[in-house]
Protein backbone atom coordinates (compact mmCIF):
# COMPACT_ATOMS: atom_id res chain seq x y z
CA UNK A 1 0.00 0.00 0.00
CA UNK A 2 1.21 3.22 -0.78
CA UNK A 3 2.15 5.71 2.00
CA UNK A 4 -0.55 7.96 2.76
CA UNK A 5 1.50 10.81 3.58
CA UNK A 6 2.57 10.79 -0.22
CA UNK A 7 0.16 9.60 -2.13
CA UNK A 8 -4.12 9.90 -1.63
CA UNK A 9 -5.98 6.90 -2.62
CA UNK A 10 -9.53 7.80 -4.73
CA UNK A 11 -10.93 4.24 -3.86
CA UNK A 12 -12.71 2.18 -3.28
CA UNK A 13 -14.24 0.82 -6.30
CA UNK A 14 -16.38 -2.67 -7.60
CA UNK A 15 -14.43 -4.95 -9.36
CA UNK A 16 -16.69 -4.80 -12.76
CA UNK A 17 -15.75 -0.57 -12.33
CA UNK A 18 -12.37 -1.69 -12.89
CA UNK A 19 -12.76 -3.80 -15.57
CA UNK A 20 -14.62 -1.00 -17.72
CA UNK A 21 -11.34 0.95 -16.80
CA UNK A 22 -8.89 -1.69 -18.14
CA UNK A 23 -11.20 -2.62 -21.18
CA UNK A 24 -11.10 -6.22 -19.70
CA UNK A 25 -12.95 -9.11 -19.21
CA UNK A 26 -13.91 -9.80 -15.59
CA UNK A 27 -14.01 -13.21 -14.46
CA UNK A 28 -15.32 -13.77 -10.40
CA UNK A 29 -16.82 -11.41 -8.36
CA UNK A 30 -18.13 -8.38 -10.59
CA UNK A 31 -19.03 -6.65 -6.91
CA UNK A 32 -16.13 -7.13 -4.89
CA UNK A 33 -14.59 -4.38 -3.42
CA UNK A 34 -11.25 -3.12 -4.16
CA UNK A 35 -9.76 -1.02 -1.84
CA UNK A 36 -5.99 -0.44 -3.51
CA UNK A 37 -3.21 -1.66 -6.00
CA UNK A 38 -0.14 -3.95 -4.93
CA UNK A 39 2.43 -6.24 -6.33
CA UNK A 40 1.62 -9.84 -6.64
CA UNK A 41 3.55 -10.78 -3.73
CA UNK A 42 2.16 -8.50 -1.18
CA UNK A 43 -1.54 -8.05 -2.42
CA UNK A 44 -4.47 -8.96 -0.27
CA UNK A 45 -7.85 -10.36 -1.18
CA UNK A 46 -9.38 -6.73 -1.01
CA UNK A 47 -6.28 -5.60 -3.83
CA UNK A 48 -6.13 -5.48 -7.24
CA UNK A 49 -2.44 -6.73 -8.74
CA UNK A 50 -1.63 -7.80 -12.52
CA UNK A 51 0.60 -10.42 -14.31
CA UNK A 52 2.52 -9.50 -17.02
CA UNK A 53 6.27 -10.67 -16.49
CA UNK A 54 6.15 -14.30 -17.10
CA UNK A 55 8.87 -14.62 -14.21
CA UNK A 56 6.38 -14.02 -11.76
CA UNK A 57 4.05 -16.83 -12.81
CA UNK A 58 4.92 -18.70 -9.73
CA UNK A 59 4.19 -15.82 -7.70
CA UNK A 60 0.86 -15.75 -8.91
CA UNK A 61 -0.09 -18.94 -8.50
CA UNK A 62 0.18 -18.23 -4.91
CA UNK A 63 -0.65 -14.72 -4.60
CA UNK A 64 -3.68 -13.79 -2.72
CA UNK A 65 -4.78 -10.89 -4.47
CA UNK A 66 -8.53 -10.74 -4.45
CA UNK A 67 -8.55 -9.31 -8.02
CA UNK A 68 -5.43 -9.70 -10.56
CA UNK A 69 -4.95 -8.37 -14.31
CA UNK A 70 -3.86 -11.64 -16.43
CA UNK A 71 -3.65 -12.12 -19.82
CA UNK A 72 -5.87 -14.76 -21.17
CA UNK A 73 -2.93 -17.79 -21.85
CA UNK A 74 -2.25 -17.69 -17.73
CA UNK A 75 -5.55 -17.48 -16.64
CA UNK A 76 -5.58 -20.92 -15.91
CA UNK A 77 -2.91 -20.42 -13.36
CA UNK A 78 -4.72 -18.06 -11.21
CA UNK A 79 -5.42 -19.56 -7.91
CA UNK A 80 -8.31 -20.64 -6.52
CA UNK A 81 -10.74 -17.81 -5.27
CA UNK A 82 -9.21 -14.85 -7.36
CA UNK A 83 -10.81 -13.01 -9.75
CA UNK A 84 -9.22 -12.16 -12.76
CA UNK A 85 -9.53 -9.26 -15.60
CA UNK A 86 -8.74 -10.83 -18.32
CA UNK A 87 -6.97 -8.83 -21.45
CA UNK A 88 -4.09 -9.10 -23.67
CA UNK A 89 -2.47 -5.98 -22.59
CA UNK A 90 -2.70 -6.57 -18.41
CA UNK A 91 0.16 -3.70 -17.79
CA UNK A 92 -1.56 -1.20 -19.70
CA UNK A 93 -5.00 -2.10 -17.75
CA UNK A 94 -2.92 -1.85 -14.39
CA UNK A 95 -1.47 1.46 -15.34
CA UNK A 96 -5.11 3.11 -16.07
CA UNK A 97 -6.41 1.33 -12.73
CA UNK A 98 -3.80 2.42 -10.95
CA UNK A 99 -4.22 6.12 -12.52
CA UNK A 100 -7.89 5.95 -11.19
CA UNK A 101 -6.80 5.04 -8.00
CA UNK A 102 -3.82 7.32 -7.73
CA UNK A 103 -4.62 10.54 -10.11
CA UNK A 104 -2.50 13.47 -10.40
CA UNK A 105 -3.99 15.79 -8.40
CA UNK A 106 -3.91 19.52 -8.63
CA UNK A 107 -4.37 21.81 -5.64
CA UNK A 108 -6.84 25.39 -5.41
CA UNK A 109 -5.77 27.60 -7.88
CA UNK A 110 -3.23 29.99 -6.29
CA UNK A 111 -1.05 32.77 -7.34
CA UNK A 112 1.71 33.14 -3.94
CA UNK A 113 2.36 36.70 -3.16
CA UNK A 114 6.15 35.63 -3.39
CA UNK A 115 6.25 34.63 -6.75
CA UNK A 116 8.17 37.09 -8.91
CA UNK A 117 5.91 37.89 -11.89
CA UNK A 118 6.54 40.06 -14.60
CA UNK A 119 3.43 42.78 -15.32
CA UNK A 120 3.63 42.17 -19.01
CA UNK A 121 2.93 38.24 -18.68
CA UNK A 122 -0.33 36.85 -19.32
CA UNK A 123 -1.58 34.28 -16.95
CA UNK A 124 -4.77 32.19 -17.90
CA UNK A 125 -7.56 31.15 -15.07
CA UNK A 126 -7.08 28.01 -12.77
CA UNK A 127 -3.20 28.69 -13.02
CA UNK A 128 -1.01 27.80 -9.77
CA UNK A 129 2.00 29.61 -9.00
CA UNK A 130 4.03 28.52 -6.11
CA UNK A 131 6.67 31.05 -3.92
CA UNK A 132 9.81 31.56 -5.63
CA UNK A 133 8.82 30.92 -8.81
CA UNK A 134 10.03 33.27 -11.57
CA UNK A 135 7.84 34.38 -14.77
CA UNK A 136 9.42 36.88 -16.82
CA UNK A 137 8.30 39.29 -19.85
CA UNK A 138 5.72 38.62 -22.25
CA UNK A 139 5.39 34.97 -20.88
CA UNK A 140 1.97 32.99 -21.64
CA UNK A 141 0.61 30.56 -18.77
CA UNK A 142 -2.82 28.50 -20.19
CA UNK A 143 -5.42 27.72 -18.07
CA UNK A 144 -5.11 25.28 -15.45
CA UNK A 145 -1.08 25.13 -15.71
CA UNK A 146 1.05 24.83 -12.42
CA UNK A 147 4.18 26.21 -11.30
CA UNK A 148 6.15 25.03 -9.00
CA UNK A 149 8.92 26.41 -6.23
CA UNK A 150 11.94 27.98 -8.34
CA UNK A 151 10.95 27.16 -11.35
CA UNK A 152 11.76 29.98 -14.03
CA UNK A 153 10.09 30.96 -17.33
CA UNK A 154 12.52 33.52 -19.34
CA UNK A 155 11.14 36.38 -21.32
CA UNK A 156 8.27 34.70 -24.10
CA UNK A 157 8.50 31.69 -22.84
CA UNK A 158 4.85 30.41 -23.49
CA UNK A 159 3.19 27.26 -21.50
CA UNK A 160 -0.39 25.46 -22.63
CA UNK A 161 -3.01 24.19 -20.44
CA UNK A 162 -2.88 21.58 -17.93
CA UNK A 163 1.34 21.55 -17.44
CA UNK A 164 3.17 20.76 -14.40
CA UNK A 165 6.63 22.45 -14.00
CA UNK A 166 7.91 21.40 -11.20
CA UNK A 167 10.42 22.89 -8.98
CA UNK A 168 14.03 24.08 -10.28
CA UNK A 169 12.94 23.93 -14.21
CA UNK A 170 14.76 26.31 -15.72
CA UNK A 171 12.52 27.34 -19.66
CA UNK A 172 13.90 29.63 -22.11
CA UNK A 173 12.87 30.50 -25.79
CA UNK A 174 11.02 27.32 -25.19
CA UNK A 175 7.52 26.95 -26.56
CA UNK A 176 5.15 24.26 -24.85
CA UNK A 177 2.16 22.52 -25.82
CA UNK A 178 -0.92 20.85 -23.30
CA UNK A 179 -0.73 18.16 -20.78
CA UNK A 180 2.89 18.69 -20.58
CA UNK A 181 4.59 17.28 -17.44
CA UNK A 182 8.53 18.50 -16.95
CA UNK A 183 10.26 17.29 -13.83
CA UNK A 184 12.99 19.18 -11.34
CA UNK A 185 15.73 20.29 -12.26
CA UNK A 186 15.56 20.11 -16.29
CA UNK A 187 17.34 22.94 -18.60
CA UNK A 188 15.08 23.55 -21.09
CA UNK A 189 15.67 26.51 -24.31
CA UNK A 190 19.73 27.11 -23.41
CA UNK A 191 22.53 27.51 -25.72
CA UNK A 192 23.01 25.01 -27.96
CA UNK A 193 27.27 23.40 -28.71
CA UNK A 194 27.73 25.10 -31.79
CA UNK A 195 30.68 27.44 -32.79
CA UNK A 196 32.99 27.63 -35.31
CA UNK A 197 36.81 26.84 -34.99
CA UNK A 198 39.84 28.45 -36.35
CA UNK A 199 43.28 29.83 -36.15
CA UNK A 200 41.95 32.59 -33.93
CA UNK A 201 40.14 29.70 -31.46
CA UNK A 202 36.57 29.17 -31.11
CA UNK A 203 34.23 31.37 -32.04
CA UNK A 204 30.33 30.83 -30.34
CA UNK A 205 27.54 30.61 -33.10
CA UNK A 206 24.39 32.63 -32.21
CA UNK A 207 21.74 30.11 -31.64
CA UNK A 208 18.27 31.37 -33.08
CA UNK A 209 15.79 28.78 -32.76
CA UNK A 210 13.61 27.68 -29.99
CA UNK A 211 12.52 24.80 -28.22
CA UNK A 212 9.04 23.05 -29.72
CA UNK A 213 7.41 20.55 -27.16
CA UNK A 214 4.31 18.43 -28.26
CA UNK A 215 0.91 17.51 -26.44
CA UNK A 216 1.50 15.59 -23.60
CA UNK A 217 5.49 15.11 -23.54
CA UNK A 218 7.42 13.64 -20.41
CA UNK A 219 10.48 14.90 -19.18
CA UNK A 220 12.12 13.70 -16.55
CA UNK A 221 14.18 14.73 -13.84
CA UNK A 222 17.99 16.81 -14.86
CA UNK A 223 17.49 16.32 -18.42
CA UNK A 224 18.81 19.19 -20.45
CA UNK A 225 17.70 20.26 -24.07
CA UNK A 226 19.34 23.01 -26.13
CA UNK A 227 17.24 25.15 -28.55
CA UNK A 228 18.09 25.28 -32.08
CA UNK A 229 20.52 27.22 -34.10
CA UNK A 230 18.23 28.38 -36.53
CA UNK A 231 15.92 25.53 -37.10
CA UNK A 232 14.02 24.73 -33.72
CA UNK A 233 14.54 21.68 -31.37
CA UNK A 234 10.96 19.86 -31.75
CA UNK A 235 10.18 17.52 -29.02
CA UNK A 236 6.84 15.55 -30.77
CA UNK A 237 3.76 14.68 -29.00
CA UNK A 238 3.26 12.09 -26.49
CA UNK A 239 7.22 11.56 -26.25
CA UNK A 240 8.97 10.01 -23.09
CA UNK A 241 11.83 11.00 -21.64
CA UNK A 242 13.75 9.80 -18.91
CA UNK A 243 16.12 11.68 -16.36
CA UNK A 244 19.59 12.83 -17.30
CA UNK A 245 19.28 12.70 -20.86
CA UNK A 246 20.53 16.03 -23.18
CA UNK A 247 19.51 16.79 -26.50
CA UNK A 248 21.34 18.80 -28.98
CA UNK A 249 20.36 21.66 -31.43
CA UNK A 250 18.04 21.20 -33.79
CA UNK A 251 17.17 17.59 -33.04
CA UNK A 252 13.71 16.66 -34.20
CA UNK A 253 12.08 13.48 -32.19
CA UNK A 254 8.96 12.33 -33.60
CA UNK A 255 5.43 11.24 -31.42
CA UNK A 256 5.59 8.55 -29.07
CA UNK A 257 9.15 8.45 -28.63
CA UNK A 258 10.98 6.77 -25.76
CA UNK A 259 14.63 7.86 -24.37
CA UNK A 260 15.70 5.76 -21.35
CA UNK A 261 17.86 8.20 -18.99
CA UNK A 262 21.84 8.85 -19.76
CA UNK A 263 20.98 8.50 -23.50
CA UNK A 264 22.57 11.76 -25.72
CA UNK A 265 21.34 12.83 -29.42
CA UNK A 266 23.53 14.82 -31.43
CA UNK A 267 22.54 18.05 -32.94
CA UNK A 268 20.75 17.94 -36.02
CA UNK A 269 19.48 14.26 -35.82
CA UNK A 270 15.83 13.52 -36.45
CA UNK A 271 14.30 10.81 -34.91
CA UNK A 272 11.27 9.34 -36.61
CA UNK A 273 8.17 8.50 -34.94
CA UNK A 274 7.91 5.83 -31.66
CA UNK A 275 11.67 4.87 -31.87
CA UNK A 276 13.04 4.03 -28.69
CA UNK A 277 16.15 4.53 -27.31
CA UNK A 278 17.84 2.35 -24.40
CA UNK A 279 19.95 3.66 -21.71
CA UNK A 280 23.42 4.99 -22.05
CA UNK A 281 23.07 5.42 -25.78
CA UNK A 282 24.35 7.47 -27.78
CA UNK A 283 23.64 8.97 -31.08
CA UNK A 284 25.80 11.40 -33.27
CA UNK A 285 25.14 14.41 -35.42
CA UNK A 286 22.80 15.01 -38.41
CA UNK A 287 21.53 11.30 -38.61
CA UNK A 288 17.86 10.14 -39.51
CA UNK A 289 16.63 7.33 -37.36
CA UNK A 290 13.40 5.95 -39.42
CA UNK A 291 10.17 4.97 -37.51
CA UNK A 292 9.99 2.34 -35.07
CA UNK A 293 13.58 1.93 -34.62
CA UNK A 294 14.89 0.33 -31.65
CA UNK A 295 18.20 1.28 -30.00
CA UNK A 296 20.01 -1.11 -27.83
CA UNK A 297 21.02 0.21 -24.37
CA UNK A 298 24.74 1.76 -24.89
CA UNK A 299 24.59 1.40 -28.71
CA UNK A 300 26.84 4.04 -30.40
CA UNK A 301 24.88 4.86 -33.47
CA UNK A 302 27.03 6.38 -36.00
CA UNK A 303 25.23 6.00 -39.35
CA UNK A 304 21.71 6.35 -40.44
CA UNK A 305 18.99 3.46 -39.44
CA UNK A 306 16.64 2.41 -42.05
CA UNK A 307 12.36 2.30 -40.26
CA UNK A 308 11.36 -1.33 -38.42
CA UNK A 309 15.32 -1.61 -37.51
CA UNK A 310 17.08 -2.59 -34.03
CA UNK A 311 20.55 -2.27 -33.65
CA UNK A 312 22.76 -2.70 -30.85
CA UNK A 313 26.46 -2.45 -30.27
CA UNK A 314 29.16 -0.01 -31.13
CA UNK A 315 29.38 0.88 -34.09
CA UNK A 316 25.49 -0.36 -33.53
CA UNK A 317 24.79 -2.74 -36.89
CA UNK A 318 21.74 -4.43 -36.72
CA UNK A 319 21.54 -6.10 -33.20
CA UNK A 320 21.17 -10.14 -34.58
CA UNK A 321 24.28 -9.62 -35.95
CA UNK A 322 26.00 -7.70 -32.96
CA UNK A 323 25.00 -10.56 -30.67
CA UNK A 324 26.51 -13.44 -33.31
CA UNK A 325 29.56 -11.30 -33.08
CA UNK A 326 29.78 -11.39 -29.77
CA UNK A 327 28.76 -14.85 -29.09
CA UNK A 328 31.96 -15.48 -31.91
CA UNK A 329 34.39 -13.54 -29.98
CA UNK A 330 33.41 -15.29 -26.78
CA UNK A 331 33.96 -18.84 -28.06
CA UNK A 332 37.23 -17.56 -29.72
CA UNK A 333 38.87 -16.48 -26.29
CA UNK A 334 37.28 -19.02 -24.41
CA UNK A 335 39.81 -20.93 -22.46
CA UNK A 336 40.40 -24.37 -22.73
CA UNK A 337 39.74 -26.94 -20.00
Amino acid sequence: MADSRFFKCNGPFKAHELADIASAELVGDKDALITDVASIDQATSEQVSFLDNRKYVKAFTKSKAGLCLVHPEVADKAPEGMSLLVTAEPYMGYAKIASTFYPVTFPKAKISERANISETATIADGVIIEAGAYVGENVIIGKGTWIKSNAVLGDGVTVGENCIIHPNVTLSHTIISNGVTIHPGCQIGQDGFGFASGAQGHVRIPQLGRVLIGDHVNIGAATTIDRGAGPDTVIGAGTQIDNIVQIGHNVQIGMGCVIVSHVGISGSTKLGNFVVVGGQAGVAGHLEIGDSVVIAAKAGVMRNVEAGQTVGGFPAIPQWKWLRQVGMIEKLTRGKK
